[in-house]
């Protein structure tokens, strides 16, 4: 459930009504006032301005409530996560001052001519001569924007805008926001190239599936520097971080338990083939059709990849008939495709990961009184499920050591990073995923992910902590 704050500016006529009259109108209304600014007194006529902290479908509900009192003259309605997005989010700021003529020479002509002919002699020198060392392109269409669906890339904006902003404040990288005004794929991957040479990495973001697979891949094969669908990779990473730590909870091994994946779309195929890449052995992954199964034939080259892999299951069946004996279920679809009865069905000391946003698979009401360990997507239960504990640390490490790729061990290297950052006597039901804002969570990250990229052989720079 989302929550906002509003700031109400009200006349009150005192006559016809009292501050303990708009107080309780607020209350009945689902409003739960957090300050009160005098802005002018008076023993007839006051104005103030109260914020409010509402649900925000209740908002509206709030504000026609105290319209409609006789005493009340709504002045202005501030929504402050409107005024937190006026002019955009993020700004471009110089590393030096212009001050004068001999400034204005050495950082533009003639004296940048000098630097520019360097960079041409060697192209490598672009990381050391430009911000191409420390910058990230966010690029999405808009077709896929988390909760909201195909919304175009104006209204994708402002969440690109503030995955930019935790980029900066996180891990110091610079990122900036590209929304492509199309659709095609062929176009997208034009784009993309011919954009690339200021940037050190690319991070795609709310593409919609199964174009992002073909848009990533071949962007992978055909630029030299990391590309990395965060919807897909982010989300498989904290997943297995997550996963990790519920079987130290539970006892249980990673190569031992049977895992079920409901939702075989973007996010859903990457956190397979991660699962298999720590040591998952009998692993069931399921679509709106059914479970894919080993040997089947399917139409998308992803889930043809899947039933080929030996540790996929063979046994057909909906959801509701593979569930049973799980001892994982991990939900990447929609809401309330996952019953009570269902997870009763599973191993004991079962583990539900229900990250559909923003209903889960399963209501976490219903499903915590019947399983160990339960991660979702939302900020209001424990154990969240969030991209924002990966993406600053992965590509501050990329760029560290100007890697050309990010690679299966580089995730796998992020996952278990993260999930060292919970101590063994931190470990329990309820925390098994450090927070966002854990400082220790970008620091190794990075680290594991520069150790990772020089033992691949893909780390073009050697940081000096690791010479």
């Amino acid at each position: 459930m989302a929550y906002n704050s509003i700031i109400l500016r009200l006349e009150l006529n005192h006559r016809l009504v009292s501050f303990g009259d708009v107080a309780s109108a607020v209350s009945k209304a689902g409003g739960d006032i957090t300050s009160i600014d005098v802005i002018r007194p008076g023993p007839d006529i006051s104005v103030r301005d109260i914020t409010i902290h509402v649900v925000d479908h209740e908002e509206t509900h709030v504000v026609d409530c105290l319209k409609r009192m006789d005493g009340i003259t709504v002045v202005n309605v501030s929504d402050r996560t409107f005024l937190a997005h006026l002019g955009g989010k993020i700004s471009v700021q110089p590393n030096m001052p212009v001050r004068n003529r001999d400034d204005l020479s050495r950082v533009y002509t003639p004296g940048v001519a000098r630097v520019s002919m360097a960079i041409h002699e060697s192209v490598d020198k672009a990381y050391s001569l430009t911000i191409k060392r420390n910058t990230v392109a966010v690029v999405t269409d808009g077709t896929a924007v988390l909760g909201l669906g195909d919304i175009g890339p104006y209204a994708a904006a402002p969440v690109m805008e503030g995955k930019a902003m935790l980029f900066k404040q996180l891990a110091g990288v610079d990122a900036f926001p590209v929304c492509l005004d199309t659709k095609d794929t062929e176009e997208i991957i034009r784009t993309i190239k011919a954009i690339s040479p200021i940037f050190g990495g690319i991070n795609l973001e709310d593409i919609s599936s199964p174009r992002c697979f073909e848009i990533e891949s071949r962007l992978v094969e055909e630029l030299d520097i990391p590309v990395f669908h965060d919807d897909q990779h982010g989300t498989a990473i904290v997943v297995i971080a997550g996963l990790l730590n519920a079987l130290k909870v539970t006892g249980k091994k990673v190569g031992d338990v049977r895992v079920v994946v409901n939702g075989i779309g973007a996010a859903g195929v990457s956190i397979c083939k991660m699962l298999l890449a720590a040591g998952v052995r009998r692993l069931v992954p399921v679509d709106r059709e059914g479970a894919i199964v080993r040997g089947g034939g399917y139409p998308y080259p992803m889930w043809r990849w899947l039933a080929e892999q030996p540790q996929v299951e063979d046994a057909p069946g909906a959801l509701r008939d593979v569930i049973a004996g799980a001892d994982v279920f991990i939900g990447v679809s929609r809401g309330g495709v996952l019953s009570a009865e269902d997870v009763r069905r599973m191993a004991p000391e079962r583990i539900v990961f229900a990250m559909a946003n923003p209903q889960p698979e399963i209501a976490p009401e219903e499903a915590l009184p019947l399983v160990r360990v339960l991660a979702t997507g939302r900020s209001d239960y424990p154990n969240q499920i969030n991209n924002v504990l990966v993406f600053p640390g992965l590509f501050r490490g990329t760029l560290d050591c100007r890697a050309r790729a990010i690679n299966e061990p580089m995730k796998l290297a992020a996952a278990r990073a993260i999930a060292s950052v919970v101590s063994a006597s931190e470990l329990n039901e309820q925390y098994i995923i450090p927070s966002i804002f854990n400082e220790h969570v970008v620091a190794k990250v990075r680290h594991a992910v520069i150790e990772a990229a020089i033992l691949t052989g893909v780390a073009r720079r050697t940081p000096p902590e690791f010479r």
